[in-house]
């Protein structure tokens, strides 16, 4: 069996008729005809119901032909690889996250690497405007952002990846007010340690605090996620976090969460630029990172 008398099966069937399937092919009729009796003589099975014109296919040539299908197409996606393996040979990849999404990178990363193992990722951690700059100049390729601060002008293709989700945390010593539950007025008056203004993270905090009238007390800020967690583990502040940004417990460390009322949510997602022309590499790239979701996996 060739594949070419597979092929031959799916232009018999496009074209219902032997002399317009074999100038399809490139081959004479008689060339097909034969090619076709001797696969049947090989399957020992009737696929093609001949007179002067095609009238179809026998059952059991629909099934062949349904494998024949199958088959080619299953060819072509190994020809596409091949091709792809070839064409990203060395290849390298910019993703850029913002520091509340900084602990799915790894996760973001894996699923690439693992079906691209020789890929190259430069990994960086900037504000939510400082990415969408990157991504506008094409220094970055992909970015995990806000969604709520899209360009108007529709100069990036998005995915959402999960809605973000604001929780009170604290080390097990301090006392976080309520059970499980909190308002905003309630949280303003703990001495927090909050991610700085340039974060659209901590600009969605100030908002919902502005909204209850109350005025935090933040004596502590910063843009490094990591100096966030260590205020926490030694117990001197609590912090306003997404959930996908809390610190991992290890060792002894233990940590309360408060959620908190009317708590603000904001959706997070992977973006990149719409270009023209667009690499093999890049395509495949998107395709993995966009089927990624996060709904459910960051709770509490």
């Amino acid at each position: 069996m060739f594949l070419r008398q597979l092929s031959y099966l799916v232009a018999i069937d496009r074209f219902r008729h032997f002399s317009r399937a074999a100038e399809h092919c490139g081959v004479s009729q008689p060339a097909l005809s034969s090619a076709v009796r001797q696969l049947e003589h090989e399957l020992g099975v009737t696929i093609v119901r001949r007179r002067q014109r095609v009238m179809g296919f026998t059952p059991e040539g629909e099934r062949v032909l349904a494998w024949a299908r199958q088959s080619l197409s299953a060819l072509d996606g190994l020809r596409q690889e091949a091709k792809f393996a070839h064409e990203i040979a060395g290849g390298s990849l910019s993703v850029a996250v913002m520091p509340p999404t900084q602990q799915l990178a790894p996760l973001l990363v894996e699923s690439l690497r693992a079906t691209i193992p020789a890929l190259h990722i430069s990994l960086t951690v900037a504000a939510n405007r400082d990415i969408l700059q990157g991504l506008a100049e094409q220094r970055i390729d992909l970015g995990v952002i806000y969604l709520d601060q899209l360009p108007e002008t529709g100069a990036l293709e998005i995915r959402k990846l999960y809605d973000e989700r604001l929780v009170l945390v604290g080390a097990a010593g301090v006392a976080l007010p309520g059970k499980s539950r909190c308002s905003w007025a309630q949280a303003a008056t703990l001495p927090l340690c909050l991610l700085d203004r340039s974060m659209r993270s901590r600009q969605i905090i100030d908002a919902a605090f502005e909204k209850a009238g109350v005025t935090p007390d933040v004596p502590f800020e910063s843009n490094a996620l990591e100096l966030l967690h260590t205020e926490l583990r030694a117990g001197r502040l609590a912090s306003i976090l997404p959930i996908s940004a809390l610190p991992a417990a290890t060792g002894s460390d233990a940590f309360q969460f408060r959620h908190l009322e009317q708590t603000a949510e904001a959706a997070v997602g992977l973006a990149r630029l719409r270009t023209p022309i667009e690499s093999a590499l890049m395509e495949r790239c998107w395709r993995i990172a966009s089927r990624l979701s996060f709904e459910g996996v960051f709770a509490l």
